[in-house]
């Protein structure tokens, strides 16, 4: 690539690379292939449209197209739609004195009076046979400049073109935006910001390496500006270290599982000056690499070593780790927003993925599955237990024996329970009463059984109204698995996993995690059978009419679902009303 523009407009020398090696003709844009086929192929057919909309992500080329436009227009020799850059008018128009382009900051020129300026100008002839008006963030001018911009794009002089470029179209007003002919630019690829890079660097006589051109083009993001301004700070620098942070370390701790490595890695970084939340989006953005390459390599824009190194990190990770900790870092993001210390959100998400117990969400219960998983695998002559066919968590047991019900209070109504609960045995002195013998676990069948007589009756009504209609998958560990027959109902679960985890740690003496799953072929039992009364007195989803002491009449509500049932119990004798 050739210098086109070594001196500014004033004419002194600059040493900004995208400065000196800003594109001058059609044939020397990269990475736009689609603008240039329109453009060029508008100027050569002579069908060119009295307005244009350039929109798109900073550094991609807008005002630097808008003035390629300007010259293929005017030029005195041009060659298939393109500028030849050489003659008198595409040398003014590069050096910014041409009376036939003129340029306007919208961003600081955005008031009634600097659009009736251009536009009133806009009659007066030129020496070319083009005049162009080249509007910068046009999307900021105010609703009266729009407005008066607006009644001259409806009715333009025939020898004026109007080039409106935004980095927001959608705040461009709509009736501007429908008089104009919109080009989207888009970013660079990271293979073409490469080629760019190193015939920038050859052209400029530069001795930059690889490591350096790649790092450049990670810092463009897929703007040749901010990879041009990239390398020029980098060759300043003279350190890639320097520009970027560093985060073996935290890779390392979360392959490792270890929160004290982690946390030594922030503080290393913080010392060294990163702003937290600056920390946050560029590791954000490494795990995205990493992400990209384990499921759509081509789609990753890394290059050279760190292509390899983000593979690597992602093959060490895995898939489910690695989305779980892009989604924690990102969830950090947006709450560093309104936290006092910044670096505290980031040390939250950092414990969230180095010890997976502190987080709540689905993935970090199903990476503590798959380490116990694997563990349990590891010990040799682990047996694998046999399926045991599964039932409803409110059916009966067929081995359980139902003890004969105790006398109550004529005025009492009892708790809620799937069956009455037997009084345990006491195994040894050391044993507590709801617990199983140190070193032993217990069956499915086991489980279930005590599940119904010393869970169930524990828990809240809204549980058991869920438990009725559940069915315990298995029990391995720590972890229990309890299907439920609709996704409906499995949302709602949230609400009853406290009360749930804490009557299961009473009756086993251990916590257990609780993971719930649909299965669609679990029948759907009617919450009027939740559970059986334990003693021969009015049960709590019975209305009870008090009548002179006694209990004169018990009638049941039938519910067609936990909020009915629900509102039956705060309300009793309440009629919908339609």
């Amino acid at each position: 690539m050739v210098a086109s523009n070594p001196q500014n407009s004033s004419g002194e020398t600059t040493s900004s690379l995208y400065r000196r090696f800003r594109p001058g003709t059609f044939g020397e844009l990269r990475g736009q292939d689609h603008i240039v086929t329109a453009l060029q192929g508008a100027v050569k057919n002579n069908r060119v449209a009295h307005t244009y909309l350039f929109s798109g992500p900073r550094g991609t080329g807008k005002t630097t197209t808008a003035r390629i436009l300007a010259k293929a227009l005017n030029c005195e020799h041009p060659i298939d739609g393109d500028a030849c850059d050489t003659c008198a008018s595409c040398i003014s128009i590069t050096k910014g004195s041409s009376l036939d382009v003129t340029e306007l900051d919208a961003a600081s020129n955005n008031g009634i009076e600097n659009i009736r300026d251009i536009t009133s100008g806009a009659w007066h002839g030129t020496p070319g046979r083009w005049k162009v008006y080249i509007f910068d963030e046009v999307h900021q001018l105010s609703k009266a400049a729009s407005s008066a911009l607006l009644k001259t794009l409806e009715e333009p002089p025939s020898h004026v073109i109007f080039v409106l470029a935004t980095t927001d179209p959608h705040k461009v007003l709509p009736t501007i935006r429908s008089r104009a002919q919109h080009l989207e630019f888009r970013l660079l690829s990271a293979d073409v910001l490469n080629s760019l890079l190193h015939e920038v660097s050859t052209a400029a006589g530069l001795s930059v390496d690889d490591a350096t051109i790649n790092a450049a083009v990670r810092l463009g993001h897929g703007s040749a500006r901010d990879a041009l301004s990239a390398l020029d700070q980098l060759l300043a620098t003279g350190s890639i270290d320097a520009a970027q942070p560093e985060f073996e370390g935290l890779f390392d701790a979360l392959r490792s599982g270890s929160a004290a490595l982690a946390f030594q890695s922030l503080a290393q970084l913080a010392r060294e000056g990163w702003d937290p939340e600056q920390l946050a989006e560029n590791f954000a953005s490494e795990l995205r690499q990493a992400f990209l390459l384990q499921v759509a390599p081509d789609v990753a824009d890394v290059v050279g070593d760190d292509r390899d190194r983000l593979a690597n990190w992602g093959r060490d990770l895995g898939l489910p780790r690695t989305v779980r900790a892009l989604e924690t870092i990102g969830r950090s993001l947006r709450e560093m927003h309104s936290a006092i210390d910044k670096t505290v959100m980031l040390e939250i998400a950092l414990a969230r993925l180095t010890v997976p117990e502190l987080d709540d969400t689905v993935a970090a219960l199903d990476e503590r599955l798959s380490r116990l998983e694997r563990s349990t695998s590891a010990v040799p002559g682990t047996p694998t237990p046999e399926p045991i066919p599964s039932r409803p968590i409110g059916a009966a047991s067929p081995t359980a024996k139902k003890p004969s019900p105790e006398p109550s209070a004529p005025n009492e109504v009892s708790e809620v329970s799937s069956e009455n609960i037997a009084e345990p045995e006491v195994v040894g002195e050391n044993v507590t009463p709801n617990s199983s013998p140190a070193g032993t676990e217990v069956t499915l069948s086991e489980f279930v059984e005590r599940f119904q007589r010393g869970v169930l009756a524990k828990v809240s009504r809204g549980a058991q109204s869920v438990l009725k209609s559940a069915a315990v998958k298995s029990v391995e560990g720590s972890v229990l698995t309890i299907a439920v027959p609709s996704e409906s109902m499995r949302q709602g679960t949230d609400k009853i996993q406290g009360s749930l985890q804490s009557a299961l740690s009473n009756e086993f003496g251990r916590p257990y995690s609780v993971v719930w799953v649909v299965d669609a072929s679990i029948e759907m039992k009617p919450l009027t059978n939740i559970a059986a009364p334990r003693a021969p007195r009015p049960s709590a989803l019975e209305v009870v009419e008090m009548h002179d002491d006694d209990v004169a009449k018990s009638e049941t509500i039938e519910t067609d679902s936990v909020a009915d049932h629900l509102i039956t119990e705060v309300f009793p004798g309440a009629k919908e009303v339609s």
